[in-house]
């Protein structure tokens, strides 16, 4: 059976335009779904935070208007509360990538915060792009991509990504509070090859070993793929 890395933010806030911290995290659906799909199917999971933080879930992905209803939000809650992993996270700084056949990043807006400016996030996924073992990211998680820069040039420059769209940041309401916009940045600043389905819907591109999803439906999504490329 295979071992799975999940990169995950510690964040627990996301500083807004104006000072306001944001309350934030990971957003359930996306940690939960690819974790059940894969442990489901006997495949081991660790988790890794910058510093070792243990994770926070963003509250708001536990509403039921946002989980599907209330039996959703309580089958996420459940998944969640069963998973230990997420308890005893390992350091960023400690993994190693040989111990893993795949890695997978879950979004929220936590990623905004911290990923996108850790090193060690960067090189591990600088590493594993290089590697050409799978490396899966949804939603908010490709800010991460953001630390793969070094004077300015990232290596996955020219990829073929999607992530969080900017009309979806309009929606929920934060785009004009926001410091800086995700789909806005991997296009400028990272300068992957954007795409984008319908907003809400699930979405996922697949270029070499990256795959990446637009948003939190698309997170099953991944978590099937995954386990396709895991049999393989």
């Amino acid at each position: 059976m295979a071992k799975v890395l999940f990169i995950v933010s510690g964040a627990t806030y996301w500083v807004l335009k104006d000072g306001t911290r944001y309350a934030t995290g990971y957003w359930a659906e996306e940690f939960a779904n690819p974790y059940k799909i894969l442990t489901d199917a006997g495949h081991s999971v660790v988790v890794a935070t910058p510093g070792g933080t243990t994770p926070n879930v963003d509250m708001m992905s536990l509403r039921p208007s946002m989980a599907g209803g209330e039996q959703g939000a309580l089958e996420l809650e459940s998944i969640i509360r069963d998973a230990e992993v997420m308890r005893r996270p390992l350091k960023l700084s400690d993994v190693r990538l040989e111990d893993y056949d795949a890695v997978y990043l879950p979004g929220g807006h936590g990623p905004m915060a911290d990923l996108a400016f850790d090193a060690d996030a960067g090189r591990l996924l600088t590493a594993q792009l290089e590697s050409g073992n799978p490396l899966f990211i949804v939603c908010h998680a490709p800010a991460a991509l953001l630390a793969t820069r070094i004077h300015g040039i990232s290596p996955f420059r020219g990829y073929d990504v999607t992530g969080f769209t900017n009309e979806e940041e309009e929606a929920v309401g934060l785009a004009p509070r926001a410091t800086w916009l995700l789909e806005t940045d991997l296009k400028e600043k990272v300068g992957v090859n954007y795409s984008r389905g319908p907003i809400w819907e699930p979405y996922m591109v697949e270029d070499r070993n990256l795959v990446t999803g637009q948003n939190p439906h698309s997170a099953a999504v991944l978590g099937n793929r995954m386990l396709e490329i895991l049999k393989s």
